[in-house]
């Protein structure tokens, strides 16, 4: 790896867009160093980024195609190492990330998220009802905790049948798995209880099966192990029930914050000068739920179009908060939400073959819960100067800590 300047990555996340400047600023490419002093080549540029999500020469699978991890430099005290040791759609090339991916896509189809829109209306309605009731003596309430993060949370749980009594459990891990601050051991430890949480679902739904994905997984397995062995069995309920959430309670995040700061923008989506597709669209571009996604790897030398070379073997990390703001493709104001912006286009989801399954439900999650929230609460407003909203600690993870808002009354 060669590089004018290689920049360390803050574990906090304290400031993902500025580190997308700069690393625009590097060109195609630019070295990043991740937790450990693992090396990177983060793509920033949109257009790049958008190329090697669909050049058959980068692979997601690190076994066999990351040089620092078939030689033993990648150890398990890694902090990252269940982003790369999974071994599931997330971490598979060619067929066998069409094997697994196929066993799962077909519960995402158009017409089978859209079953779900009465579950979630469901869900939204009792939120909002909660909500409602903690707000009612005009105090605080944190939108992040009460609304954001639970409804995607409770959606995916009814999906894969994970029993109530152990979502907060899963809760835990998974909110560690995003937090980039935390200890080898930390990372070990979490690992080993998300693992156990994953198996005993796996034995729970074996022995009582019903209509949820886990079930389905498993009487797949058991029809055709070919199709899926034991360890991709519970690799892939950890992405799904992972990654399943995280992007949505994010986007769920920045959307609210979003109009709250930007009051014009509201009044003018309420008036349906704008469409709350607008609204969903413009977030996921501003402000990428997941602003960097680890890893992908050169299958073989890979010559970018200003002649960085990304070496075979080497890792690739995907930039997506920073190709959001793209300015060579959203133009000078690219760092402004702003929902009369004719291009909305992003990479917030990924692109080409590992395009996220679960994008149409995260829309359709959206599209369902931020209408009802501002229907309901019309005189919604931040408690809190905007510039106090604290943000996660991680790179991974592109949200605040708590979104302290008063009711203002109902509709």
């Amino acid at each position: 790896m060669t590089s004018g300047n290689v920049l360390r990555l803050d574990v906090n996340g304290q400031d993902v867009h500025e580190e997308g400047r700069l690393l625009r600023s590097e060109g195609s490419a630019g070295l990043v160093e991740l937790p450990g002093g693992v090396p990177a080549w983060a793509v920033a540029d949109a257009a790049t980024l958008r190329k090697l999500l669909t050049d058959p020469r980068v692979s997601k699978d690190p076994r066999a195609h990351w040089t620092a991890l078939r030689e033993g430099r990648i150890g398990e005290d890694w902090p990252l190492l269940i982003w790369v040791s999974v071994r599931n759609m997330f971490t598979t090339y060619g067929a066998d990330h069409r094997r697994l991916r196929a066993l799962v896509s077909k519960a995402f189809t158009p017409r089978q998220v859209d079953a779900m829109r009465p579950e979630i209306e469901q869900i939204t309605t009792g939120l909002l009802d909660r909500l409602e009731h903690s707000g009612a003596s005009g105090e605080p309430v944190d939108l992040r905790e009460e609304f954001a993060y639970p409804l995607p949370v409770e959606v995916i749980c009814r999906l894969f049948g994970v029993p109530v009594d152990r979502r907060a459990a899963m809760r835990s891990v998974v909110d560690t798995i995003f937090d980039t601050t935390v200890t080898a051991e930390q990372a070990q430890a979490n690992s080993h209880e998300l693992y156990e949480l994953m198996r005993g679902l796996v034995a729970d739904k074996t022995a009582n099966p019903a209509d949820d994905l886990t079930s389905a997984l498993i009487t797949a397995r058991s029809e055709d192990a070919t199709r899926l062995d034991a360890d991709e069995l519970v690799d892939t309920l950890i992405l799904m029930l992972t990654a399943g959430h995280e992007t949505t309670v994010n986007l769920l995040d920045h959307a609210v914050t979003a109009l709250l700061t930007h009051p014009e923008q509201l009044a003018a989506v309420l008036r349906g000068d704008h469409s709350w597709a607008d609204v969903i669209e413009e977030t996921l571009r501003w402000q990428a739920p997941v602003p960097y996604l680890p890893l992908r790897y050169a299958v073989e030398d890979i010559a970018l179009d200003d002649g960085t070379i990304i070496a075979k073997g080497e890792a690739i990390l995907a930039a997506y908060a920073a190709a959001g703001r793209d300015p060579a493709e959203h133009g000078a104001t690219a760092g402004r939400f702003d929902l009369s912006r004719e291009d909305k286009q992003h990479l917030a989801f990924g692109h080409g073959v590992h395009f996220c399954m679960g994008a149409p439900l995260a829309r359709l999650e959206a599209a369902i819960a931020l209408p009802a929230l501002f229907a309901r609460f019309p005189g919604l407003r931040l408690a809190v100067d905007p510039a106090e909203l604290a943000t996660v600690p991680s790179f991974l993870s592109n949200g605040h800590t708590a979104i302290p808002a008063v009711l203002g009354g109902g509709a």
